[in-house]
């Protein structure tokens, strides 16, 4: 066995890193010169000058010599680094740690390694993400929020700091070479357009190769994907194409091109999968495979499960289920066709994330392949917080509908049942399911007060690194204890400087201890909690939080504060599962850990705590690529317009218009701005000018105009007038060709708030108000299309 705590000892410990007490708030953590030099200021000795004799001839120069000072290389033996991260997946989904949903590669790397059942994360997708690269906690680094929902509190930026450098450039800068495979949720909104910056996108951020997506989730068939900075296009020609595959795929690619070109240098590989967020989407024949699974309902799935785990030995056997919240109805309650329609959302789900263990079992099967498996470290982090109840009580086909308050009735549900899983629906189950996704635990996804939304399955493989494997390890972790971790594991020091930038202190702290001692003392200690007004404050066992004032799946305002609700207080040591409230038996307790909050808050950039979960999304403050513009000209291109290139063009008032030259037989969308959830486009149709705009699955919320004939050969206009007095409100549409009004319609609400920002000219990568396929190309010229936001 080799453990390399000390192994920079001969290489690396001599290097200049000078501590560093503190770092200034604001502009001075991004501030500074960039010099990479300082990183290997002493692993190379001095060259003297050359003694010049005579005049500064090279052909009389008898001391010169060639050289390159070439880039570090990683330590001696340094491991391989495979880094997993799945979305939106409870403490109890997976079999490796009790749960319903098989998962089979996760099990086999905890029976080569180690489950840890007391790691928690923050409750959010991007801020765990954030402290997972960084070390740091969240609000730390600008993260106490997803980058959607970022404001100017220092806290809530959604900026990473260069005063906190990724595993990605600290791996990168140490002879590693490093990519990253699938979601991206951390590069600021307005910095993910065409022309960049691009020092926050994976590329900048250490990582030599990205291929996935930016933002919080994307469609698994038609995914809205970059490569490095460049958006591209899935497969045309794979009618069975699924992201998670193509994720997979790609992954294998680079590792067999490491290992032709480079075999002995390692790797650090970021795996991030966006399965299971929303929209759960799964192959067919996957989700076949869970007929009938489910069909005993939420309530007796965490009995079973909870059996499950304390039988394996992944929580206490004295543990209690968590009672149910009373917003979520009990299984018994419903029809016969809510049961139904609810299994087989959860049947879709456990397909998804089975589905997507399987990919992950492909790129560890080829690091097998290549002989690097004994020295490679995979940790396997199941969810990036706890299962999402954002579906509501009664589930989802359209989560960007429901995000802008439109919700599917049980008839309209029941009715797209056989298509869910595919590419038309934006699906995600009930609360129900994501409260027994979290079992034993109390609340979901958001509700960082509670450990059904912060607490999640991790395992650590390591075959020379693990003397025990096949146990269970419970201290206390935390998601920014990965990054030092991954450190010293490699034997690298964590840098105190970095491209001449001074670096905050590391807030994680390295679980390498616990690797070899089930019975190591917890180094950590303490831990805080907040996200969306809700908090709480872990101490040596115990827990004091705050009571969710919001539910998770309520988009319409902001939840309380710390100063608003009841606070509960918790024993965890002899209370695994946060069931038993001693508020009231230990009140002295909950008040010296309510008065640490306020401290620890004060310390981590928590304040002024910002509560308004979604009703900060489009802030105006916010930073925007285009400004205060209201005119905006754009070109026909085979590449999406994205990142904020855009405009938001949700709930208010615009005017398109079109110039383009084509006739009766051209087909195909001239400008689209959304996707099939949510959108609208302008196309030819047998040269028939046709505009589709749809704000939910409701059929009066999807609107449909025609012209009553083709066009002529030559060159013509297209005006859509849109008018809306309301940001929620009815609207007006008016499609006119050269200027004559031809066809008009009322919709009785229009999207108000998020309508992606995602637009093409002359082509469509999705299909909005149809089905199944894109549209072809247009076949006609688009010359330019002119937009007009109007009062």
């Amino acid at each position: 066995m080799r453990l390399r705590y000390g192994m920079a000892a001969g290489i690396l410990a001599v290097a200049t890193f000078v501590p560093v007490a503190s770092w200034g708030a604001g502009p001075e953590r991004q501030s500074g010169s960039v010099d990479r030099s300082e990183w290997r200021a002493s692993t190379t000795l001095p060259r003297p000058a050359p003694e010049w004799q005579g005049t500064l001839d090279r052909t009389i120069d008898t001391s010169s010599e060639a050289y390159y000072q070439l880039d570090d290389k990683a330590p001696a033996d340094a491991p391989n680094i495979l880094l997993i991260m799945t979305d939106d997946v409870g403490f109890g989904a997976s079999t490796t740690f009790g749960g319903p949903v098989p998962t089979a590669t996760f099990d086999q790397l905890a029976q080569d390694g180690l489950r840890y059942n007391s790691f928690n994360t923050t409750a959010l997708c991007a801020p765990t993400r954030a402290a997972l690269l960084t070390g740091r906690e969240p609000h730390a680094v600008g993260f106490g929020a997803i980058t959607e929902m970022s404001t100017g509190f220092p806290g809530y930026n959604g900026i990473l700091p260069r005063s906190a450098a990724t595993i990605g450039q600290v791996f990168r800068f140490n002879g590693y070479a490093t990519s990253w495979f699938g979601k991206n949720h951390n590069t600021p909104e307005w910095e993910k357009g065409p022309t960049g910056p691009f020092d926050r996108w994976p590329t900048g951020l250490g990582f030599d190769y990205f291929y996935g997506f930016m933002g919080g989730a994307t469609s698994q068939y038609n995914p809205e994907l970059y490569e490095n900075t460049q958006p591209v296009e899935r497969p045309a020609e794979d009618p069975d194409y699924i992201l998670d595959r193509d994720l997979a795929d790609h992954a294998i690619s680079w590792l067999r091109t490491l290992h032709s070109a480079e075999p002995d240098k390692p790797f650090l590989l970021y795996y991030a999968p966006g399965t299971s967020h929303s929209p759960h989407h799964a192959p067919a024949d996957w989700i076949a495979r869970f007929k009938g699974r489910f069909d005993q309902g939420w309530d007796r799935m965490r009995e079973e499960t909870l059996a499950r785990q304390i039988e394996m030995g992944v929580v206490p056997a004295n543990t209690k289920l968590s009672p149910r919240p009373d917003s979520i109805p009990a299984w018994s309650s419903l029809s016969a066709d809510q049961k139904r329609l609810y299994a087989h959302m959860m049947e879709v789900y456990a397909a998804a994330l089975a589905h997507a263990d399987y990919q992950i079992g492909r790129v560890i099967q080829e690091i097998r392949e290549e002989g690097e498996l004994d020295n490679t470290l995979i940790v396997y982090i199941q969810g990036d917080n706890g299962g999402s109840g954002e579906g509501g009580p009664e589930g989802s086909i359209n989560d960007i509908a429901a995000i802008n308050g439109f919700r599917a009735d049980l008839a309209t549900m029941l009715k797209a049942m056989p298509e869910l899983g595919g590419p038309d629906y934006y699906n995600n189950y009930p609360v129900g399911w994501a409260w027994a996704m979290n079992t034993p635990f109390q609340w979901t996804k958001q509700v960082a007060s509670h450990l059904g939304g912060v607490r999640n399955g991790m395992v650590i493989s390591w075959p020379e690194g693990i003397d025990q494997p096949g146990s269970v390890r419970s201290q206390f972790g935390h998601v920014s204890d990965i990054a030092p971790t991954l450190y010293e594991a490699a034997g690298i020091p964590a840098p105190t400087r970095v491209n001449g930038i001074e670096q905050q202190k590391m807030d994680g702290i390295s679980l390498l201890y616990s690797l070899n001692d089930a019975n190591a003392e917890d180094k950590r200690v303490q831990q805080v909690f907040e996200m969306q007004g809700n908090a709480g404050i872990y101490d040596h066992g115990w827990l004091a939080n705050t009571t969710p004032t919001r539910a998770p799946w309520d988009f319409a305002g902001p939840g309380g504060l710390p100063t608003d609700g009841t606070w509960q207080l918790y024993n965890l040591e002899e209370d695994f599962s946060q069931a038993i409230d001693l508020a009231d038996k230990y009140p002295a307790k909950l008040k010296a850990l309510t008065q640490e909050f306020w401290e620890q808050a004060r310390k981590h950039d928590i304040l002024p705590i910002d509560n308004r979960s979604f009703a900060r999304w489009n802030t105006a403050n916010r930073p925007s690529l285009l400004k205060d513009r209201t005119r905006f000209t754009f070109y026909p291109s085979s590449r999406r317009i994205s990142g904020g290139a855009f405009p938001d063009l949700s709930g208010r008032s615009w005017q398109l218009d079109a110039q383009i030259n084509a006739g009766p037989h051209d087909n195909g969308t001239v400008v689209m701005n959304g996707m099939r959830s949510a959108g609208w486009n302008l196309m030819l149709e047998d040269g028939i000018p046709a505009f589709t705009y749809k704000a939910s699955d409701a059929p009066e919320d999807i609107l449909r105009l025609n012209a009553k004939a083709p066009l002529a050969d030559g060159d013509h206009r297209l005006g859509i007038r849109f008018v809306t007095e309301a940001q929620a409100g009815p609207g007006r549409v008016v499609l006119s060709i050269d200027g004559q009004e031809v066809a008009s319609g009322q919709l009785p609400h229009v999207i108000p708030v998020l309508l992606s920002d995602n637009a093409t000219i002359g082509w469509a990568f999705d299909t909005i108000g149809g089905k199944t396929n894109p549209p072809s190309p247009f076949t006609g010229t688009v010359d330019s299309v002119e937009l007009q936001l109007l009062p």
